[in-house]
């Protein structure tokens, strides 16, 4: 029993090893097309502008999660826990956003759902600080007064 709980850590540490590659890649993308728009003065001034930018960094991480809900259903059917793909895209999704699904995983690899749990709240976290983060820059660049009544 030892060694299947192992097994169960070392996929969960590569899978969330990958999402953390794949976030991190997704918030690289957002921040150097702010810091490139900013400059450039396309953004700060327009409100569409800014509204379309800050839907597409939104989409863009949406995007991200999906990907990573995607590796983890991967290591999951890899790993044999579940019974086919489709069965491990929707148990990927239930843990990762931690609603759950009817899909018990294989008794070895149990341990992958709580993990994916965690790494799926911890990766929404980061997408949301990060959202309000180019809102927040967004603000401070359309506003010269922004300081006296944001953080």
């Amino acid at each position: 029993m030892p060694i299947a709980i192992l097994d169960a850590l070392l996929v969960g540490f590569a899978a969330t090893l990958g999402t953390i590659v794949i976030h991190g890649y997704v918030v690289h993308t957002i921040v150097m097309t702010l810091r490139r728009n900013l400059q450039r003065g396309v953004l700060g001034i327009r409100i569409r502008k800014n509204l379309t930018f800050v839907m597409s960094a939104t989409l863009l991480a949406f995007a991200g999660h999906l990907v990573e809900i995607v590796l983890w259903a991967f290591a999951l059917d890899m790993s044999g826990a579940v019974a086919d793909f489709s069965s491990a895209i929707y148990a990927s999704a239930g843990s990762y956003t931690t609603a759950g699904s009817d899909i018990v995983l294989a008794s070895g690899w149990r341990l992958l759902g709580p993990l994916e749990a965690v790494c799926g709240m911890l990766m929404f976290g980061v997408s949301t600080a990060f959202i309000y983060a180019v809102i927040n820059s967004l603000i401070h660049a359309r506003f010269e007064d922004a300081d006296r009544f944001l953080p």
